[in-house]
């Protein structure tokens, strides 16, 4: 009778472990101001050098003493964010996993972890699969009081599926499509000769959604790191704003 109840107990057992498994895990879920997820572009119109401008930007912002400020002014003082790069439709690689933001050690932190990530360009640009992709990195870690993803890019989606279904997707779990259009100061003839919509208007029109959501807009890649500052500092903050902001060299 003894073995019967002893097998029986770590038959109860086993069936409960998968149970409280997962309540841990939900409540180890930690709050934050914001779960913020920077998607950045590196289709083949992005070449080494504006790759590289792209990843320098990032890292110079979160080293700005502002950023940190905006931060620990937050109801919570503290944000997870993560980073990273997508192209095609199936090619979306994080660099940088979440991090929890509280001030300017942390903030170092994950500029160190951009100055160490790797560089690397592909081809098309599917503006969609980012979307797909970010909606599937919430709540991982995080909770967060908005959601936000933050797409950088000088392109328009011309791979994966429809752009507007990935959007309105998104918008109905609540996320936030903020923007950063970078304009091409030189864009090839094939550009041009296929009637494509500026990229700035492309990006306000198709792109952006939600509650407060906004364009960034970087004339030419000179002045992108300037342009990734100011708009982190004001997706952090939740400050109001015009629909879209433009950032010159």
């Amino acid at each position: 009778m003894s073995r019967l109840l002893s097998r029986r107990f770590i038959l109860a057992t086993g069936l409960a472990a998968p149970a409280l498994i997962q309540a841990r895990s939900a409540s180890a879920s930690e709050e934050v101001d914001v779960e913020l997820i920077l998607a950045v572009d590196v289709s083949r119109s992005v070449d080494t050098e504006e790759m590289e401008m792209q990843m320098r930007g990032y890292a110079e912002a979160f080293r700005d003493p502002r950023l940190a400020e905006g931060i620990a002014g937050g109801p919570l003082g503290a944000i997870a964010v993560t980073l990273f790069v997508w192209s095609d439709w199936n090619i979306q690689q994080t660099l940088v996993p979440w991090m929890r933001l509280d001030g300017g050690p942390s903030c170092e932190r994950f500029a160190r972890a951009i100055d160490g990530a790797s560089r690397e360009t592909y081809l098309y640009t599917s503006i969609s699969g980012a979307i797909d992709y970010a909606g599937n990195q919430f709540g991982q870690r995080y909770t967060g009081l908005r959601q936000v993803v933050d797409i950088s890019g000088d392109g328009v989606n011309n791979s994966g599926r429809p752009l507007a279904a990935a959007r309105a997707e998104a918008l109905e779990k609540g996320i936030v499509l903020n923007g950063l259009a970078v304009l091409d100061r030189t864009p090839p003839p094939s550009t041009l000769l296929a009637g494509l919509p500026p990229v700035d208007e492309y990006y306000r029109d198709e792109v952006i959604g939600g509650p407060g959501a906004f364009l960034m807009v970087a004339e030419g890649y000179e002045s992108f790191a300037d342009a990734v500052r100011r708009k982190l500092i004001r997706e952090i903050a939740g400050l109001s704003g015009p629909l879209v902001e433009r950032a010159t060299a």
